[in-house]
């Protein structure tokens, strides 16, 4: 008999209807030597934004802050309890920028077995399973670290069923992410999400990258020199209309202290409070609800081998 497919949650599992309206891709903490003095560290701060991120009818967050980057795994819990909202973690690597020379050397040879363990065992002492693998791709290339993270992100894959998600920088190298998980490394490509496609709007990749079976999430709000938001309905619309609705994802990404609505930012909340609603226009309400509720469930589930 077959595994159902669940959702890890820091929780525990769950059936991927029971996730809800969800963020497909933000930060609860996240420190980084790439953004110094926008540490998302406080998890006062932390449990007030998924609080307001619930009060606009959220259900459910997925951190993509992998390994390394101040995860802090062991208050996820308490915090998804109290907010009343699903979160699942991440393990994984980002950009080679954002760790020491000596982090990155201490885990050559062994980084697939730490995704592993990370996925079945838990991270740390924390006792808390991550639900997803993120690893991070170049501008317009894959370099030496990309290749050596998605190496050992589909070896975890292959092990454990887990998804991948990956950074696009500046939404590029959609194809050559493509190319090498599922191409080279045997990574089906329902179980690969690929992260800001928004922020490249090119129409054609998005398409082709769509209809290898990926999924696709558009993740903002914008940044002053994103062509974000103004060009995300139109994307999601020409997607839409030609099949792949069912592959689309939605997220806020909210990286930096300053982002926060607790801070005056636009946070979680936005994605439910603004780009909803911007959506609906475009789109029609029963595909918005389809893209933040189905398709999240659908990318995130797994049948977990282990």
């Amino acid at each position: 008999m077959s595994r159902a497919a669940a959702v890890r949650t820091v929780l525990g599992d769950v059936l991927p209807e029971q996730l809800g309206v969800c963020d497909a891709h933000d930060h609860l903490f996240f420190s980084s030597p790439v953004l110094p003095g926008e540490e998302l560290r406080a998890a006062s701060a932390a449990r007030a934004e998924l609080a307001a991120f619930r009060a606009q009818g959220g259900a459910g967050v997925v951190q993509w802050t992998p390994y390394g980057l101040g995860r802090r795994a062991a208050d996820l819990p308490l915090i998804s309890r109290d907010a009343g909202v699903h979160v699942v973690a991440a393990t994984g690597l980002h950009q080679a920028a954002h760790y020491t020379t000596e982090l990155l050397n201490r885990l050559r040879g062994r980084l697939a077995d730490v995704l592993v363990a990370e996925l079945t065992s838990g991270i740390g002492t924390s006792g808390v399973r991550a639900g997803l693998i993120k690893v991070a791709g170049g501008f317009h290339a894959l370099d030496t670290h990309a290749r050596w993270t998605m190496t050992a992100a589909a070896e975890a894959h292959h092990a454990t069923g887990a998804p991948i998600a990956v950074h696009l920088e500046l939404g590029t190298g959609a194809l050559d992410v493509l190319d090498l998980l599922c191409g080279e490394l045997g990574v089906p490509p329902h179980r690969v999400i690929l992260g800001h496609l928004n922020r490249s709007p090119d129409l054609v990749v998005q398409r082709e990258a769509a209809a290898t079976g990926a999924f696709l999430a558009f993740d903002g709000p914008s940044r002053a020199h994103h062509a974000t938001d103004w060009r995300m309905p139109d994307a999601v619309r020409a997607l839409a209309d030609a099949g792949f609705g069912h592959r689309l994802l939605l997220g806020g990404d909210t990286t930096t202290a300053a982002a926060r609505s607790v801070n005056g930012g636009p946070g979680m909340p936005y994605l439910l409070r603004r780009v909803r609603p911007r959506l609906e226009l475009a789109l029609g309400t029963d595909l918005v609800d389809h893209i933040l509720t189905e398709n999240a469930g659908r990318a995130f589930a797994v049948a977990w081998r282990s």
